[in-house]
C-alpha cells in the first residue's frame, strides 16, 4: 500500500482498532490461476503470534481455498472514508489551486494462509466470530441456540481460514497535509453529512 509518511499509522492499538471495527474484510490470494478475492468477516486474536492471527471461514464451494497461494495472503480492512470537496478549503478562496481528494482509513495485513476443516476448530472460530458481532445486541444469538446436529451439518459446508500476520500496514489519510483552516472546514463539512461513514470520518480529522 502506498503510504506517504504523513499518513502512516504505526500505532498498534490504532491498527487493531481498525481491524476490529471493520464489519467486512477482503481476503486476497495470488495463485497460479491469478488473483482471487473473497469478502469475508474476519476476527483477530491479538494474543497469538507476534502481530496476531486472523480467523474466518469460506464456503467449501469457494475455489479460493482449493487453489494454493504462491505468496502471502492479504486481508484488507477499511475504516471510515469520505469524499473531500475543494469547496471546503480556505485555500480555494485564496488561490483556487485545490482539487478534490478522498479521506480514508485502511489496514493491510499479510501472512501465510492456512485452511482447516476440523469440526472442533471450525466450531470455535464460528462461535467466536458470531459472539463478536452479536455481542452488542440486546438479545444476542449464540451458535448454541441452534440444534447441535444442524450446526454440525452447517460446518460441513465451510472451511476455516487461519492467517498468522507477518506484516501490518496502517494508513490514516485524514487531511493531515492540509493547513489548519482547511482541516477545520473539512471536519465541519463532514460532520454535517447525511452519510454515517462521513460523520465518522469527521471525528478523525486533526484540528488542533
Amino acid at each position: 500500500m502506498y503510504t506517504p509518511p504523513a499518513f502512516r499509522d504505526d500505532d498498534r492499538d490504532s491498527v487493531l482498532a481498525t481491524i476490529r471495527a471493520a464489519r467486512l474484510a477482503h481476503f486476497v490470494t495470488t495463485t497460479q490461476d491469478g488473483v482471487l478475492a473473497t469478502p469475508l468477516p474476519l476476527y483477530i486474536d491479538a494474543n497469538e503470534g507476534e502481530h496476531g492471527v486472523l480467523y474466518g471461514h469460506l464456503a467449501k464451494a469457494n475455489p479460493q481455498w482449493r487453489t494454493p497461494a504462491i505468496a502471502d495472503g492479504l486481508a484488507i480492512f477499511m475504516g471510515p472514508d469520505a469524499y473531500i470537496t475543494p469547496s471546503w478549503y480556505q485555500t480555494k478562496q485564496e488561490t483556487g489551486k485545490v482539487v478534490p481528494t478522498w479521506n480514508y482509513v485502511a489496514v493491510h495485513a499479510y501472512g501465510p494462509v492456512e485452511f482447516f476443516d476440523d469440526a472442533a476448530r471450525l466450531l470455535e472460530a464460528v462461535a467466536r466470530l458470531t459472539g463478536i458481532h452479536e455481542g452488542e445486541r440486546a438479545a444476542p444469538w449464540a451458535v448454541s441456540d441452534a440444534p447441535a446436529d444442524f450446526i454440525q451439518a452447517q460446518l460441513r459446508g465451510i472451511v476455516g481460514l487461519r492467517m498468522p500476520i507477518k506484516r501490518l500496514e496502517g494508513k490514516r489519510k485524514m487531511s493531515q497535509n492540509r493547513p489548519a483552516g482547511d482541516r477545520a472546514n473539512v471536519a465541519a463539512g463532514l460532520a454535517g453529512s447525511s452519510r454515517p461513514t462521513e460523520r465518522d470520518a469527521a471525528s478523525l480529522i486533526p484540528i488542533d
